[in-house]
């Protein structure tokens, strides 16, 4: 994923491998979104007609194959963020990118594991979507500090990271017992009552 747009990987294929790549993505959409990241590549192969072998030259493993699958999403995601850069508030703004970065992180059941795993395994395809995010985190999460917003000490990378935490469990919020505004709510302000944590205060 470029901070501009993502590449298309059918470039120079021939019109029965495209049609057969795009037929196998089409697939995986609907079974990522009907059974998670778990869902099954046989039954992906299967369900889009062609074999294993032939999901494999196409996307050589599962990661690969989510990267494909997320990209029309990220091309919302990158246009959410041009949007969010033209509000003036610059902690509207970043509120405004952070929450399309969890409802983007929650795209699939589970997808939150392998970009967490992404994050540390630099050879994952989910890579360098990765790393756009981050950076386009820090660019909102520096105009926010640079307005004393945010406090200094909050680097993009922890910021990220916790907006993966929140998408990870907001699918399971009410069966615990909570909602998205109050973990939000923590996630933004911290729990520390105003002046426990002295200069620091408690907001992001």
């Amino acid at each position: 994923m470029s901070l501009d747009a993502p590449n298309d990987d059918r470039s120079g294929l021939r019109a029965d491998a495209r049609r057969n790549r795009d037929r196998i993505l089409r697939t995986a959409v609907h079974h990522f979104t009907s059974h998670g990241i778990g869902a099954s590549l046989e039954d992906i192969a299967k369900a889009a007609g062609v074999g294993a072998g032939t999901l494999y030259r196409h996307f050589p493993s599962r990661e690969a194959l989510l990267e494909a699958a997320l990209r029309e999403h990220q091309l919302e995601l990158l246009e959410t963020s041009r949007q969010a850069r033209g509000i003036a508030d610059a902690d509207a703004a970043l509120h405004t990118w952070l929450t399309a970065l969890q409802d983007y992180l929650r795209t699939f059941n589970g997808l939150p594991a392998p970009v967490l795993a992404a994050v540390k395994e630099r050879a994952s395809p989910l890579a360098l979507s990765c790393d756009t995010l981050v950076t386009i985190t820090g660019e909102f999460l520096a105009r926010a500090q640079s307005h004393g917003h945010a406090r200094r000490s909050v680097t993009a990378n922890e910021l990220f990271l916790g907006a993966l935490g929140i998408a990870w469990v907001l699918d399971k919020a009410d069966a615990y017992g909570t909602t998205r505004r109050a973990l939000e709510a923590v996630f933004a302000h911290g729990y520390l009552r105003d002046g426990d944590d002295g200069a620091d205060g408690g907001s992001i």
